[in-house]
Parts: structure tokens; sequence; C-alpha cells
């Protein structure tokens, strides 16, 4: 038998060919990577039967299984399509996994394409926030110290460690005079389920679609903020009034629903593009983080585009121009 350990004939990953092949006895042929993640999870297509499955590895001491697996099924419930959790090994921190293929929504987003994949992107969105409130009790709350949290790592790895900028005493306050805004228009919005990281590296084309991957960071948050994770992706940007049509699309459909009665457009793309800052704040401290504290600079390109979608907002809302005079 072949094993292709795509350079990864570590310890782990010779725990996880000992568990597929002598624990759960199954007839593997081929091992491949699959895909990495930003995080310290793995994953690899195995083929046995005919068939492909993929194969996590998270290490638990660093990324426990359970939220993963409870979430699938949450999500598997309301009708998505998310991969199902063949077998686990919770002590290891290895998962078997259906597997939802390997067309992103990223790779294949165009003029001619975008518009079908988004509609369906936007109709599973309403699934994920159609989610009754006694299904969430036990996720976690996107509350204003995790919100604030977040955007300090803007401060830190962006500011400070990359740009070794010192903010003054003045620029301190306007930085954080613009995160209490950002944090009471999160607080202030409907709260439903969020998948957090609802964007086209986490988008399967798939059958049905789309397929849905990378939900183990769940919480219970603002209805706007998979919108704008979607619409705003730091990895592929859309002129401005094409997405705010997606955002009535999503709007009317919404209302429809019946989540969205009492919010009128206006409101909404008011949340849509606070919110906006509040995920690229963090998303270009993260960006930052994983070049300099994990030596993963591949995420640097991604910068420029999420500043400026940063800016075009400043640019909008006057009580934002305090942190546009502190970034650009």
């Amino acid at each position: 038998m072949m094993i292709d350990t795509g350079g990864s004939g570590d310890l782990r990953y010779a725990q996880l060919q000992h568990w597929l092949r002598d624990e759960l006895a199954l007839p593997v042929v081929d091992i491949a990577p699959a895909s990495a993640d930003a995080s310290f999870r793995r994953y690899f297509r195995v083929v046995f039967d005919g068939v492909t499955r993929i194969v996590m590895d998270a290490p638990p001491e660093k990324e426990p299984l359970q939220p993963f697996v409870s979430i699938s099924a949450l999500l598997s419930g309301l009708g998505l399509h998310v991969p199902k959790v063949l077998e686990q090994n919770e002590r290891q921190g290895f998962l078997l996994l259906t597997d939802l293929g390997s067309r992103q929504y990223l790779d294949e987003l165009n003029d001619q394409s975008v518009q079908q994949l988004y509609e369906d992107a936007l109709q599973a969105l309403i699934l994920i926030q159609s989610c009754p409130a006694h299904r969430l009790r036990q996720l976690p709350r996107y509350d204003e110290a995790m919100l604030r949290e977040e955007m300090e790592l803007f401060r830190e790895w962006y500011l400070r460690r990359s740009l070794q900028m010192t903010l003054t005493g003045k620029k301190q306050q306007m930085l954080g005079d613009a995160f209490d805004l950002l944090i009471t228009a999160a607080l202030e919005q409907p709260q439903v389920l969020v998948h957090r990281d609802y964007h086209s590296r986490n988008l399967m084309i798939s059958v049905p679609n789309p397929g849905i991957l990378d939900f183990q960071d769940a919480v219970i948050g603002p209805v706007s903020y998979d919108l704008v994770s979607l619409l705003r992706d730091c990895y592929v940007a859309w002129p401005r009034e094409q997405v705010e049509g997606w955002v009535a699309n999503y709007h009317s459909m919404a209302t429809k629903g019946g989540g969205m009665q009492r919010v009128n457009i206006e409101q909404l793309l008011r949340w849509f593009d606070l919110m906006g800052v509040q995920r690229h704040l963090k998303a270009v401290g993260i960006f930052s983080r994983l070049d300099r504290r994990d030596g993963k600079p591949g995420y640097l390109k991604n910068i420029p585009r999420t500043l400026r979608y940063i800016e075009d907002v400043c640019h909008r809302y006057p009580e934002l121009h305090g942190l546009k005079n502190v970034i650009f």
C-alpha cells in the first residue's frame, strides 16, 4: 500500500494511520494532504472502498473536537450540507468525515457564476439563522469582551508589531472610541447562530450547494456578521453597488422568514458596514499574527484588500473619521 504523507511523516501522522488501518480496520489505499488552515488543524483525503473521506487531525490540547461534532449535528439538523462525522477518536484528536470535495467558492467565483453561487449561500445563511434559540444554549455569546479582544489583535499585531507604530494618547483615544462604537452596533443587532467564517474558502461547490466547512467556532452573535463575511470577503472583492444589491436580497429573504421584520434596509446596511469594520480589523490583526508569530506570510497579501474595506466605510461614516486618521 502506497501512502503519500505529503511531508507529514510525524508522530501524529503515524498515529492517524494506525487509527485508520488498525483500530478501524479500514482498507485504505491512499492518504494525501487535503488542506490546512490558519489553526493547528490539518486535513487528509483518504481513499477506501472506491470512495474518498476526509480525516481531520486536530491536536486535542489545541483544537478540541467536541465543538465541531456538536455543531455539525446542529447544522445538519437544519438541513445544511456539512461534513458528517463517521468515526471519532476524541482522545487523539481525529475525525473521519464525509468528503464535500475540493471545489472552493474562491476558485470558481467569477462574473458569470457569482450570482447563483451567492444566492445559494444566502439561502443557506437564512437556514443557519433560523436555528431556534433553545438549540443554541451551549454556544458562547459574541459579547463585548470577545468583540473587543478581536479588535485588539489589530492594535497589537498590525499597528504595534508589524508597523512598529506607537500611538499617541489622542490616537489611542480615537481608536478606543471607534472600538466602542463598533461594539455597540454589534450588540444592538438581533442575535442569531453565527458561523464566524462564512466566506469563499469555507464554502464548497457541491450538491446540494453550498457545502459548508470550518464551523466549529460558531457563536450566538450579530445577524449581519456572516453576511459581511460572505459579501465583504477578505479573499475576493465585488463592487459596492453589487454588494448592496445582495444585502437587499438577503433582507427580503430574511424579512419573509420572520427574523428581520422590524429592521429596515437602511438599518441593516449600517449594521453591515460597521460589522465589516469590526471583522476586518480582526482579520488584519490575524493575518499579521500569522506572519509574525506563526511564520505564515502567505496571508499578508490579503491585508491591502481588507484595509480598503475599512477605509471605504470610514469615509462613509463621520463617526469613524477618528479611526481613519489613526490608520490611513
